[in-house]
């Protein structure tokens, strides 16, 4: 049997932030993060959306970028003493992913950090408040998935959070709050989304609900993104809709060793944090290769350039085109290829690879990945993402 989840309702289009008035209840907390959307207006504008719902509301600003245990820790207090029917995230994924690991403390105040951790295995949500989701950003689409991702500074690692409870019961898709995006982030959440869609497309648990959501997504990345990537508003309004298509097959399909890998070495390194879309990019043709060594993978990420009109008179030929066309992708985007490219030290390479290859390994999303691997093989797969040497194993 497979499961199917969504929010219930998705409201999308330019203005849809207004929705915001017609949401019923008393009380309303707004988690937005490091100040863009105050700056630009939207954080205003929803408050009075809000209130004009008739709802008290109630701030909790400054979610950092990769929201930390303790942020989340504040956050629900600061929900536990206001009772908030409402929960309503703003901005990127960090202020969202947040929010959603407040609910649960919020709701079960005994709840511990580590319960949390295993997979599916949240207490059921939804005894004292709904959450409403509005992304600034296109690329994690969170606003549509049953995941968060959290940070635990102290062990250098980020924890994806797995479960269908917290897949928001509305969702936001207002593409005129992407619109003043930097390109670097325009960049970096657009290939995130790019991964999302191949990752569930070529997923263990993909079905027949999910495949045509990650192909058009997959589609609309490559005829949108780099035009929105250089400022086309029209594009970018696209790519903000291609995101959470992504997002509504990733929840349900889940994802790879991408993913895998990139949780575990975005904090790892002392040289700077790796940008989660960009590691995405950097990773993802390495792991294409990796995994096509997988006949059912190789079929499918075949299938995925086939019918993106890339060209192949083979298989191979096929998942070669697909590889070429993300390389191009990051070359015009301004991705580096290699993480040594990136900046990070090779003695530091060197004496952290074996720890973060076990914790990637063990990662939640490893385990709908399409071909296997073990800490060993792991490392072998990152020294050649570092040198940038061809995956032939």
């Amino acid at each position: 049997m497979g499961r199917f989840t969504l929010p219930r309702d998705i409201y999308h289009g330019k203005g849809s932030l207004e929705e915001l008035k017609n949401l019923k209840g008393k009380k309303a907390i707004l988690v937005v993060g490091g100040g863009s959307m105050k700056r630009q207006g939207f954080l205003d504008k929803a408050v009075n959306y809000l209130k004009e719902a008739g709802m008290e509301v109630e701030l909790f600003e400054g979610v950092e970028p990769d929201p930390s245990v303790e942020t989340v820790r504040r956050g629900a207090e600061a929900m536990r003493k206001f009772e908030p029917d409402w929960i309503v995230a703003m901005g990127g994924g960090s202020p969202i992913d947040a929010a959603k690991a407040m609910w649960a403390f919020y709701e079960y105040p005994e709840t511990t950090f580590e319960d949390l951790i295993t997979p599916f295995n949240f207490p059921e949500l939804r005894t004292k408040a709904k959450f409403a989701a509005i992304p600034s950003t296109s690329g994690t689409a969170t606003e549509v998935t049953a995941f968060s991702v959290i940070t635990d500074y102290e062990k250098g690692i980020k924890y994806p959070l797995a479960d269908f409870n917290i897949t928001p019961d509305v969702a936001i898709v207002d593409s005129e709050l992407v619109e003043g995006l930097p390109a670097h982030q325009v960049a970096y959440t657009g290939m995130d989304a790019l991964t999302h869609a191949i990752e569930a497309y070529v997923s263990t648990l993909n079905c027949v609900y999910t495949d045509p959501l990650a192909i058009k997504a997959i589609e609309m990345v490559f005829d949108y993104l780099p035009a929105s990537f250089k400022g086309n508003m029209d594009a970018r309004a696209q790519m903000h809709d291609a995101q959470c298509l992504a997002g509504m097959a990733f929840s349900n399909a889940l994802l790879g060793i991408v993913h895998s890998m990139a949780h575990k070495t975005g904090a790892a390194f002392s040289t700077g944090h790796i940008t989660h879309g960009l590691a995405n990019a950097m990773y993802l043709p390495y792991v294409i290769k990796y995994n096509a060594k997988d006949p059912v993978a190789a079929k499918r990420y075949a299938e995925i350039a086939r019918m993106t009109g890339l060209e192949g008179a083979s298989e191979k030929a096929l998942i070669n085109s697909l590889c070429k066309k993300i390389d191009e992708f990051n070359v015009i985007l301004g991705i580096p290829a290699t993480l040594k490219e990136f900046g990070i030290k090779e003695d530091e390479f060197k004496e952290k690879i074996a720890v973060i290859s076990e914790n990637a390994v063990g990662d939640a999303c490893t385990g709908s990945n399409p071909r296997a691997i073990d800490p060993a093989t792991m490392e072998k797969l990152f020294t050649c993402i570092y040198y940038g040497k061809e995956v032939d194993f």
